[in-house]
């Protein structure tokens, strides 16, 4: 069993880009706890490096679908910029959708089709009126009907009737593609900032790691150095 889940950033600034990677890496990490497998499927890079505008990814595995719904909706990375020390916002917003990628294509036979000859009105001549030569076509699967009485011989109107339901059924298909597009980019204009179905935080040990590092830094250049005195020598009266 697998599940397709689209991750977007949607408009929001460079940091909401951040959050998407830092929320994937996390999800990732998360499904390889519960033996499912992952798989980036598609993805927008972001303006700054590894960050990401949005993120397709294929989760499969035994409860792929329970999964994917732990992490779906209005997702929130709570982190400080990493890019404008000065700005107070710490919630950065994503969002994380199911989608549809695979659409299944039909397959045409013949044997799928119901095929009844009929009698028509219209124009057309004492034999069309008498004979059974229109065809009344079927196609099971999609229950598309056509009837085709152009013609006096029901042969050649059963050919055209079959012709006519293989191009209806590829037209379908098509739509049903453009539907499916259509639906994955409404997701990137979906995303509603404030009230998560899910809160995100970097570990203790990521939040701490970058102010020690300043510290150590900031003391390393307010030290004064001093000569080292020789061994033996007095220093000077």
């Amino acid at each position: 069993m697998s599940v397709h889940l689209l991750l977007s950033a949607g408009r929001g600034p460079q940091e909401c880009a951040w959050a998407l990677a830092q929320l994937l890496h996390r999800m990732e990490a998360d499904a390889a706890r519960r033996k499912l497998e992952t798989h980036r499927a598609e993805a927008v890079p972001g303006d700054r490096p590894g960050t990401y505008r949005s993120v397709l990814v294929r989760i499969a595995g035994d409860g792929a679908e329970t999964f994917a719904a732990s992490w779906t909706g209005t997702l929130c990375w709570q982190a400080p910029s990493p890019y404008r020390a000065g700005t107070g916002r710490k919630n950065w917003y994503v969002i994380a959708e199911p989608c549809q990628v695979d659409i299944p294509r039909t397959t045409f036979a013949e044997a799928d089709v119901d095929v009844v000859a009929c009698r028509t009105g219209g124009p057309g001549g004492q034999h069309r009126n008498k004979a059974s030569t229109a065809v009344r076509a079927t196609h099971r699967p999609t229950g598309i009907v056509v009837v085709v009485d152009t013609e006096r011989q029901f042969s050649l109107n059963r050919r055209i009737a079959m012709r006519l339901l293989r191009q209806r059924i590829e037209h379908g298909d098509e739509a049903a593609g453009r539907a499916v597009t259509a639906a994955r980019w409404r997701i990137h204009d979906e995303l509603v900032r404030g009230n998560p179905t899910r809160i995100e935080r970097p570990e203790a040990s990521e939040q701490n790691l970058a102010p020690q590092a300043q510290k150590r830094r900031r003391r390393r250049q307010s030290t004064p150095t001093t000569p080292t005195a020789q061994r033996g020598s007095r220093p000077a009266m």
